[in-house]
Parts: structure tokens; sequence; C-alpha cells
């Protein structure tokens, strides 16, 4: 099941995917995802149930697709989890373990968001992300445990400033300006990509392909990454993990290749979907307060 948050007259609802449309399962999802992530054995059932019936649909060209979660409790990134990504930045070191960075509230943006270019980065850059959806609470999950607690899957965009995070290694700014991490299109639920083991994904700029990978590149598998991270704290329903990045990001190109305004930039992942933003230079959406 695909599971959408797109605005109609103004509201947020919650449709599942069918074709080109989008059914409005909203009543019977209680009109928020994260009370179907929360409460997903009833919930799903409930969707399904009301899906026998009548309900509303729209093309969902016609409407404005919404980030699925609108704010996350928490959204972890893998670092390194690329063979691929490792090998072609000749400063890295493989890590022993998994290694994370966070992202905050303020970078979530949804599908046809702008992605902002700061005055401070000459440096942006992409990255696409396999991101998991929790949808248990979980602390101290061996492998096993952490795989059961997945409620479904999304697309993170990592958006990047490059000469901000590599000046003193400044991960947490480089990675943080508002609208860096765009997820969407949809949350595909677990049992309909029963293995992760091999999907493949992409990122196109202005329709030229820069990064072509797949998850059996991964340096850790999916278990171990939950696991290992709820070995630290407790993950809750909502909070998203992201899987790393595979090799072709802007900064190692030869020569490097950097976002600019007006570029479209789209991510796909095998299972799940497209999503697309265009980068807006950001003091043109400056406001006051």
């Amino acid at each position: 099941m695909k599971l959408h948050r797109f605005e109609i007259d103004g509201a947020a609802r919650i449709g599942v995917e069918h074709g080109d449309s989008l059914i409005d399962v909203t009543d019977a999802a209680k009109g928020c995802m994260l009370s179907v992530i929360e409460n997903a054995a009833t919930a799903i059932p409930a969707i399904e149930q009301a899906l026998q019936g009548d309900l509303p649909a729209y093309a969902i060209e016609n409407v404005r697709l919404l980030a699925p979660i609108e704010r996350p409790g928490k959204v972890l990134c893998s670092g390194i989890n690329y063979h691929g990504h490792f090998a072609e930045n000749p400063k890295a070191v493989m890590p022993s373990s998994p290694f994370f960075f966070a992202k905050l509230p303020n970078t979530i943006a949804g599908p046809g968001d702008p992605i902002f270019k700061p005055a401070l980065t000459e440096q942006l850059d992409y990255e696409v992300e396999f991101a998991v959806v929790i949808g248990k609470r979980i602390r101290n999950a061996d492998a096993a445990q952490a795989l059961d607690a997945v409620f479904g899957y999304t697309i993170l965009h990592d958006v990047s400033a490059r000469d901000v995070q590599f000046t003193d290694y400044q991960i947490t700014l480089g990675k943080n300006f508002d609208n860096f991490a765009p997820i969407g299109p949809c949350i595909v639920t677990a049992n309909e990509i029963p293995d992760t083991s091999d999907v493949r994904l992409k990122t196109t700029v202005n329709g030229v392909v820069l990064q072509d990978g797949s998850t059996q590149d991964w340096v850790f598998p999916l278990g171990e990454l939950i696991g290992a991270l709820s070995q630290v704290m407790t993950l809750n329903p909502g909070d998203i993990v992201t899987t790393g990045t595979p090799a072709g990001v802007g900064y190692f190109q030869k020569p490097q290749v950097f976002l600019q305004d007006g570029d479209v930039v789209s991510l796909e992942v095998e299972g799940i979907g497209v999503l697309t933003n265009r980068v807006t230079l950001e003091n043109a959406h400056v406001s006051a307060a």
C-alpha cells in the first residue's frame, strides 16, 4: 500500500495510491498519518476495508502532495553505508559500526517544494536515500526486532552544503538548512518491499542521471543499522532512519557538479516512486517575522 498525504481545499488528507489517482481514506485513517503508523495493526485493516466502498478519488496531478510525515520526531541519516560512496571519497574512513547524523525539523519538505540554495553555499549537493519509517517503539533491539519495527519506506533527499559541512567538519550546520530534507512522495508499507537487499535507486538532475546504485552495495544491512541506533536511543513510531547514499554525489564528480538555481532534481527508488524538487535561491523567499 502506498500512503500519501495531500492537500485539497487547504486541508491535509490521506490517500492510497491507485494507478494515477489517490483514493481518499482520511476518515478510516482518522485524519493523521502518524496515527496510522502508531496504530498500524488496526488502522491498515480499517483502510483496506474502507477501500471496498465508494470513496472520493483525485488525480495525483491535480492535488498538492505533502511530506508524508509532517514533522518526524527524529530523522537519523546513515553516513558512509555504500561501498561505492566510500570508494569515491579519498579522505573517508570505513566505519567499524554504523555512523549517523541528524536532520532537524526545519529541513523537512514535501514533493514539489523548493530546495532552498542558501547564500552561504556555492556547493549545494544532492544525495538519494532509501529511508525507513519506524512503526513501533524500540530500545536495545537486535536486528530481527529492528526489522519487525519497520512500518514502511520512503525517499529522503539528503541535501548538503558541502563548503559549510567540510569547514571544520560542520556536518550539523552543512546538513540542516531549511528544506534540506525533502521526503516522499509516499510511504510504502513494509510488506510491499519484503526484501530490501537489492533495491535500485538513482538521482537525475535536469534529466541527467548522476547516481545509479543498489542497496546491494550497503556496508551495514538494514536490521543492523536500526538495531545500532536503538542501542543509543529509543526509536518511536514516525521516526525516520536513512540508509546512506550510493556513489555519484556532486562533490566527488569529476568535474564537480553542484546544484544551481532552477535545477530540477528527481530521486527514484524502486518500489516507492519519484521525489522531485526544484532548486530556488533562498533570498527570493525570505519573509519578515
